[in-house]
């Protein structure tokens, strides 16, 4: 399992649209591995049909699809848009911070999630994210909320 190891963030991504920040976040579990190409349009799919429900929280999207779409390994993707972008939720937007969650299995996406929603209910930890200049800043945040 990889929950926004160093290679799986990216800060201050160029983003004009949610398709794109779905496809960098995306993009970051392909270039891992934990990923296939297919999941990235797997997800960018599920977008279209049924619209923003992962926008969970103000200025933060949880983007994934199905398993079988192409997930290799249980996984988490970070990525801080340089601008917020719209997304069409009513009361999350814009979005800032982009996480894409890659499960093999229902247990693997519970505790992914689990781990997600710890780390987000704290506001220092989101803030955190906001303010973290690199990737091993937003790995520290990480570590001080596991503890």
């Amino acid at each position: 399992m990889r929950f926004m190891d160093s290679g799986l963030i990216s800060l201050d991504a160029a983003a004009t649209s949610a398709e794109e920040a779905i496809r960098a976040a995306g993009q970051l579990l392909v270039d891992s591995g934990a990923a296939e190409s297919s999941y990235i349009e797997a997800m960018l799919a599920s977008y279209r049909d049924k619209g923003p429900y992962f926008v969970l929280a103000p200025h933060i999207a949880l983007p994934h699809a199905k398993a079988e779409d192409g997930v290799n390994e249980a996984s988490v993707s970070f990525v801080r848009l340089q601008q917020p972008v719209a997304f069409g939720h009513a009361s999350n937007d814009p979005v800032e911070l982009v996480f894409a969650l890659g499960s093999s299995s229902s247990s693997d996406h519970i505790m992914l999630l689990r781990k997600l929603t710890t780390l987000l209910n704290n506001p220092a930890n989101v803030e955190a994210l906001k303010q973290a200049q690199t990737p091993q800043d937003v790995e520290a945040v990480i570590a001080n909320a596991e503890q």
